[in-house]
């Protein structure tokens, strides 16, 4: 297994997490809901496996272009650069409304009823719910991430948890979410896989089995966030580097636009900007990628342990 060197600096990383999070977004989308046999079949030309920035997929997408994963997490993102680097439940909750009045191409249910319901209420929390275990806070913690990095591990939790409760109110979301939190800070200050499986994953399993990784392919991921976790770690820890994650974890088919953002975000915390092969770089949409670079260094420089 390849490691991360612990010389790419942070703020590298910071960028190859964020375009990591874009590129894994829209090379999934192409492929979002499908087998993968069917994958198989329709890139057969390509030897059976979907590898390019092609577009297309049921949102009939633009090649390059991204979908929910990545506008919700420059949303927030946003949203937390005009707070100075603070992480408020109103705040967020305004920023993605604001988000799903613009239209974006695709949204998930659980956060257009929560968001709704703080439209007609202007109560920025969603009310706790058994059934609001989907991935949709899941796949944009990465802004949260940035900006605590180098908080106290409470601070970092709230932030967290402030930001998934405007559409998540569920405990399975939670540990999820703040598990990625976790394994995006641990890469971004340097540590390798191996490390992060022996410090953060490992145990977390332990505590929540459930999660547990099976022994075999988790394919045809659905939304629920343990499938979500389960494709994405399987597929980060079966791979070596961020071309290699991104492919294996986009094949599984699914909801794979999110296991791909999430696959994407994590690897490029791990492996740096040279990892991300140089035409998913530029096939990325050019605007999505300036406002990656630019919100990854901005929430970066807020961070106290920048």
């Amino acid at each position: 297994m390849r490691t991360s060197s612990s010389n790419i600096p942070v703020a590298e990383r910071a960028e190859a997490a964020y375009l990591g999070l874009a590129i894994g977004d829209a090379l999934g989308a192409t492929v979002e809901f499908m087998t993968p046999h069917e994958i198989r079949v329709q890139f057969a030309a390509s030897q059976g496996v979907h590898r390019e920035l092609i577009g297309g997929g049921w949102l009939r997408l633009k090649p390059g272009q991204v979908t929910d994963d990545t506008s919700l997490s420059l949303a927030l993102g946003a949203a937390i650069l005009t707070a100075d680097g603070r992480v408020e439940p109103l705040a967020c909750a305004q920023a993605f409304e604001a988000w799903m009045r613009s239209k974006p191409v695709d949204i998930g249910n659980t956060i257009r009823r929560n968001l709704l319901a703080f439209r007609r209420t202007g109560h920025p929390v969603a009310p706790p719910s058994e059934h609001d275990a989907g991935n949709g806070a899941a796949m944009r913690v990465l802004p949260v991430a940035l900006a605590t990095l180098g908080c106290d591990p409470a601070t970092v939790a709230q932030a967290v948890l402030d930001q998934a409760h405007v559409t998540h109110n569920n405990p399975v979301s939670d540990a999820v979410c703040l598990l990625l939190v976790r394994l995006l800070q641990a890469a971004l200050r340097g540590r390798s896989l191996p490390q992060l499986y022996r410090t953060e994953i490992q145990p977390f399993i332990q505590l929540h089995p459930y999660c547990a990784l099976r022994p075999h392919r988790r394919d045809n991921p659905s939304g629920w966030v343990v499938e979500t976790l389960q494709a994405v770690l399987q597929a980060l820890l079966d791979t070596s580097d961020f071309e290699e994650c991104l492919i294996d974890v986009v094949n599984r088919g699914g909801d794979a636009d999110t296991t791909g953002a999430i696959a994407g975000m994590l690897a490029g915390a791990l492996y740096g900007l040279d990892a991300i092969p140089r035409g998913w770089q530029q096939a990325l949409d050019p605007r999505i990628a300036t406002s990656c670079r630019g919100q990854a260094q901005a929430l970066l420089a807020l961070a106290p342990g920048s």
